[in-house]
């Protein structure tokens, strides 16, 4: 059975939209080098991002399994034909890369490759990667190049669309940044009221039981077992600085060990009680990941700042073939007809928007002194 490439503006049209259909980086270049072996029949494809020391900051194959990829050890350096594109910016098509002048061999676990076709992805005047391919799987004459002009043409177009998605995907990772050293700073600014809480009662405790140690032993020794409970409390509280208020680890530690640290951090920082529960849930992509955790974190916000709450709860469950976040709490509550007063204030619309980014919803149910709960519903998990 022959293998029959995709073809035609249907194809082209597919591999773009799959390629603006992610933001986070390594999704990003995994739809690109996957979409152009694909569209031009290649046995293999790679594509890399430069660093700034020689080397690759990220480096992306397709064609070549996890077990061969280990095999071939640590990620190539700036060199032979990969520099070339890199630093003089022109494209490659070669008949066999082996027989290049350039070409300055690969190690022992890596695949063998004939005829070649690479190019710079540039971002203006800036070259911000090299797409290449190799192994056109089509017959050709020995010592002649698979790949075409018009092969040479149409990687040319989806280098020019991934340079607009990779760009897209630095933005939106440097916008997360922001967003996480935002959280960070309201976090730290809660916990440094809470440790100066506690130094201030232990103050006022360690000058009650100084006024007292003259006239009235025994209380002031009461005083001064108070005040050695305060001191551990705030070294607890100074402890959950250093320790938790580290980026969010989204990516590492998942959405459910994500909201529980935090939700501890917020429920000793807070006189509020809050909670956290989950049930069910599995891993889901990263871009729902992110929105459940933006919206979590708002609400959370709302019922800890305006609410007057004294209980707030969070969940995380398991609804049909969807996920759902709860966040409950037993405040003042609210008038939600009154959208624009609301929806400004709170945050609603930004919440909203994050939930039908990720195609999910989000509801509220409220009532001024019956407290407010506010659920996200998205699809997987």
């Amino acid at each position: 059975m022959s293998h029959r490439p995709p073809s035609g503006l249907a194809a082209v049209s597919a591999a773009l939209l799959a390629m603006s259909r992610h933001l986070e980086m390594r999704d990003v270049l995994k739809t690109i080098v996957a979409s152009a072996r694909e569209l031009l029949d290649a046995e293999y494809a790679a594509l890399g991002v430069p660093d700034d020391h020689g080397g690759f900051a990220q480096f992306v194959v397709d064609g070549v399994s996890d077990e061969q990829w280990k095999a071939i050890g640590p990620l190539p350096r700036q060199h032979g034909i990969l520099a070339a594109m890199l630093h003089e910016a022109k494209p490659e098509r070669l008949a066999d890369v082996r027989k290049d002048p350039r070409f300055e061999g690969w190690p022992d676990a890596h695949p063998d490759m004939s005829d070649f076709l690479g190019l710079p992805i540039r971002d203006g005047d800036d070259i911000i990667g090299a797409l290449f391919l190799a192994n056109k799987r089509c017959p050709k004459p020995e010592g002649s190049c698979g790949f075409t002009a018009e092969d040479e043409e149409l990687l040319s177009i989806l280098a020019q669309h991934a340079a607009i998605a990779l760009t897209n995907a630095r933005l939106y990772e440097r916008s997360r940044e922001l967003t996480i050293a935002e959280e960070r700073s309201r976090l730290a600014h809660e916990l440094h009221d809470a440790v100066s809480q506690k130094l201030f009662s232990l103050r006022l405790t360690a000058q009650a039981a100084a006024t007292l140690v003259d006239r009235d032993p025994v209380r002031a020794k009461g005083e001064l077992q108070q005040v050695a409970a305060l001191a551990a409390e705030a070294v607890d509280e100074l402890r959950a600085a250093v320790v938790e208020l580290r980026p969010a680890a989204l990516d590492e530690d998942g959405l459910i060990a994500t909201l529980r640290t935090q939700i501890q951090v917020l429920d000793r920082a807070h006189t509020a009680r809050v909670t956290f529960g989950s049930v069910g849930v599995r891993a889901l992509p990263a871009a729902h990941e992110e929105a459940l955790l933006r919206v979590s974190q708002e609400a959370l916000h709302n019922a800890l700042r305006h609410s007057g709450a004294g209980h707030v709860d969070v969940t995380l469950g398991r609804r049909g073939s969807g996920t759902v976040l709860r966040i409950t709490d037993d405040g003042c509550g609210f008038e939600p007809t009154a959208t624009r007063l609301a929806g400004r204030h709170l945050g609603l619309v930004s919440m909203r928007d994050r939930a039908s980014g990720v195609g999910g919803t989000l509801t509220v149910e409220s009532e001024p002194g019956k407290g407010t709960t506010i659920e996200m519903e998205v699809p997987g998990g």
